[in-house]
């Protein structure tokens, strides 16, 4: 893989852009300010118990959340440009496609917008470019509640891209092309995007972004006592052990963990061998997105937790269902529920998820994963 330079000699020209952002409250924050003490509630609660009422005050600064520490996701923003077809293409082949058009997405924005949409205080760090899809996404997650202080104008850089080939199905083939996410990071990131960090109640990174970015992020975050979830999903290159070493929990999908540990993940057994794998190489904490077959929360020295999926009425588009899950668990993780309940939340949201096309249009409200979940 091409190495890439973080030099300042880049002359990148950034911006760093201000938007007047509504801010949920939660009803019955739980208290975390003490990130070094604090562990998550083993107390049960039933989900019906979560609260579902948004506050429709002006947004409130970072430094006034002291109850309700924020969902911050440091990733990637894509346009993602959508072609339906009937199947892909051959080599050398041109079919046509019967629609097309663009969305907002990229694995980050799709959990900021999660986190947003299931009504917690959620904070946004990436990179736009200046152009007509650097609008788009960032008007999508202003519309959605998400918190953009955080999010930097590249003047000379395009937005990142993605095309989504999506089948009949719903199953669909990706191509990402990274232009903001991947050019013009600073070398070391200012203390005002790393304080975000450290008030944060659990900060979500995935692959689309440098590794350079996600170990800075995920130290800051462990030094504050925040957890910090790392989603395998982006780049197809080895894992640092210098991120995994500062992870609390690492979340692939089968392939992604077959790809990382170069063990086969047919069957469950083997999946466990591959989750070992990455036990010794510094993670204790493996959450795998298993499809159809649901999820297994492997912690090193216990029991997997496994969760089956919730069954969808319809699947019209898989694009964003991993993330969809990957924020869910990560909102009830912070709100104090068990593991056990953080999945069967997050298997509801994916539900929801992939029976809308696109990714953020497909983010399921908090009210429909608790309705489902009273359901199931």
């Amino acid at each position: 893989m091409k190495t890439m330079s973080f030099s300042p000699a880049n002359h990148c020209n950034l911006k760093l852009q201000k938007y007047p952002i509504k801010q949920p409250t939660l009803a019955n924050p739980i208290h975390l300010n003490n990130h070094q003490n604090q562990k998550p509630s083993n107390k049960k609660h039933q989900f019906p118990s979560f609260s579902i009422r948004a506050s429709k005050t002006p947004q409130t600064p970072l430094t006034k959340y002291t109850n309700t520490p924020p969902l911050v996701v440091v990733g990637s923003a894509n346009a993602d440009i959508y072609v339906e077809i009937d199947r892909l293409p051959k080599e050398g082949e041109t079919i046509s496609a019967k629609t097309g058009q663009t969305l907002a997405g990229g694995k980050g924005a799709n959990q900021a917008a999660c986190g947003a949409k299931l009504s917690y205080p959620t904070y946004f760090v990436g990179q736009v470019g200046e152009d007509a899809h650097g609008k788009l996404i960032t008007e999508a997650l202003k519309n959605g509640g998400v918190n953009l202080d955080c999010v930097r104008n590249l003047s000379d850089v395009p937005t990142g891209h993605a095309v989504v080939m999506l089948q009949p199905d719903g199953q669909n083939s990706i191509i990402i092309v990274g232009g903001a996410n991947m050019s013009c990071w600073p070398e070391k990131l200012s203390d005002e995007y790393l304080e975000v960090v450290r008030k944060a109640g659990v900060v979500l990174l995935q692959r689309e972004i440098p590794d350079l970015v996600n170990i800075q992020v995920a130290k800051a975050a462990k030094s504050a006592g925040v957890p910090v979830i790392l989603d395998a999903g982006g780049m197809d290159a080895p894992m640092p052990p210098e991120l995994l070493n500062v992870v609390d929990i690492f979340s692939p999908n089968e392939s992604e963990l077959a790809r990382l540990t170069c063990m086969s993940t047919e069957s469950f057994e083997q999946i466990g061998q591959a989750v070992v794998k990455c036990h010794k190489m510094g993670v204790k904490q493996v959450l795998v997105k298993l499809g159809a077959k649901g999820s297994a929360l492997f912690i090193e020295g216990e029991k997997p937790i496994k969760q089956t999926i919730i069954s969808a009425a319809r699947v019209l588009d898989t694009t964003g269902a991993g993330d969809t899950f990957t924020a869910a668990f990560a909102v009830a993780l912070v709100e104090g529920k068990t593991k056990e309940e953080c999945m069967r939340f997050a298997a509801a949201a994916a539900s929801l998820c992939v029976q809308v096309k696109g990714a953020i249009p497909s983010m399921p409200e908090r009210t429909s994963v608790l309705n489902l979940l009273q359901t199931v």
